[in-house]
């Protein structure tokens, strides 16, 4: 048996109980994803050792050049250091400032979406981790936007809250955190529901500020489709679906990630233009052809691919001085969104 073979195999009997049987064709996809995964964890591991040796490199060179030089030069770099790096501290606590002013203006004026988690029993453990950083990705964009949405997390318990709480500063986030359902929180409001899916029969044209946006917290790999356009129906509430297909031919299908969803609002919101949002934010392999003409304003280095980095970035060590003396200050993502919160350096 070849390899694909072994691993089809090996993905189906791995989770027999992680939902519905799988086709064949589910099977090879699946396969293939395990395939992928592994080859990006290399790259990952293999960009870490780069990163780790490039930090060293710097640290030996900044040593020799402090060892050649002067008492008196050796003090003025040192002190050029210090200077630089409190001027860098200076500038990120008053970026995170602003950041919490427009989070709590925001949660005043601006725009109701929510992240509904309670599909946790669906998913196995790495997708529940692939949610918890997509959830993450959209707290960092949300704080890093001129005018952030009200960023809502409900239906948060059991595995997934967990996980949440364990992150560096999530007890800081300005965000509002539910263990009840939306139904519940939102009950006096339940006419201004709209579920957000891509399984609807109506498409979003405009964001209603009197609306209130749900996003399906869910990654399945495809195993579930039309649980969350299901559960509105249940639950007699509006859905709708983003107008991906009045501009793009998706090279797969339309189904997109928590943050990418919640960033596209955040794009809309901010320009008007849903072209422009999805170019900005649907990553290009995802792309197919264009129904429309060539966006001539893209530019490769979106911000879903930025945000994109930050999960490639596992550990980026930065160096710093001290009498001389370098220290390695480990920078995770969790770092860098909790970072996105008012006052938190602790992890640093």
């Amino acid at each position: 048996m070849d390899e694909a073979g072994v691993e089809e195999r090996n993905a189906t009997a791995a989770a027999p109980d992680a939902g519905p049987a799988l086709s064949k064709s589910a099977r090879k996809k699946l396969a293939k994803q395990q395939r992928l995964e592994a080859r990006k964890a290399e790259r990952k591991a293999a960009e870490k050792e780069r990163r780790r040796r490039d930090v060293e490199r710097r640290r030996r060179e900044w040593e020799e050049t402090l060892a050649a030089a002067t008492e008196e030069e050796r003090a003025q770099m040192i002190g050029s250091r210090r200077e630089a790096r409190r001027e860098r501290v200076e500038r990120r606590g008053e970026e995170r400032e602003m950041r919490a002013l427009r989070l709590r203006r925001a949660a005043e004026v601006g725009p109701k979406v929510v992240l509904d988690l309670e599909f946790s029993d669906l998913m196995t453990p790495n997708e529940i981790h692939s949610l918890v950083q997509q959830i993450m990705y959209c707290y960092a964009v949300n704080g890093r936007c001129a005018s952030p949405a009200h960023l809502w997390l409900t239906g948060c318990q059991g595995e997934l809250d967990t996980h949440l709480q364990r992150l560096p500063g999530y007890y800081k986030w300005i965000i509002e955190k539910e263990s009840r359902s939306y139904i519940e929180a939102f009950q006096e409001q339940k006419d201004n529901l709209v579920y957000l899916t891509a399984d609807s029969e109506t498409t979003l044209e405009e964001i209603d500020q009197k609306k209130i946006y749900i996003i399906g917290g869910l990654v399945d790999r495809n195993r579930w489709k039309g649980v969350t356009m299901k559960k509105a129906n249940e639950q007699g509430i509006h859905s709708a679906k983003l107008p991906i297909g009045n501009y793009l031919k998706m090279s797969s299908s339309q189904v997109l990630t928590v943050n990418q969803v919640f960033e596209i609002l955040l794009k809309f919101i901010e320009t008007k233009d849903w072209k422009d949002a999805f170019f900005q934010v649907i990553p290009q392999r995802k792309r197919g052809e264009l129904e429309a003409q060539t966006y001539e304003g893209e530019d490769d280095e979106t911000l879903a691919t930025a945000i994109g980095k930050l999960s490639e970035d596992e550990v980026e060590l930065e160096s710093a001085e001290e009498d001389g003396i370098v220290l390695k200050k480990p920078r995770t993502i969790e770092a860098e969104v909790a970072a996105t919160t008012d006052g938190v350096d602790q992890q640093q």
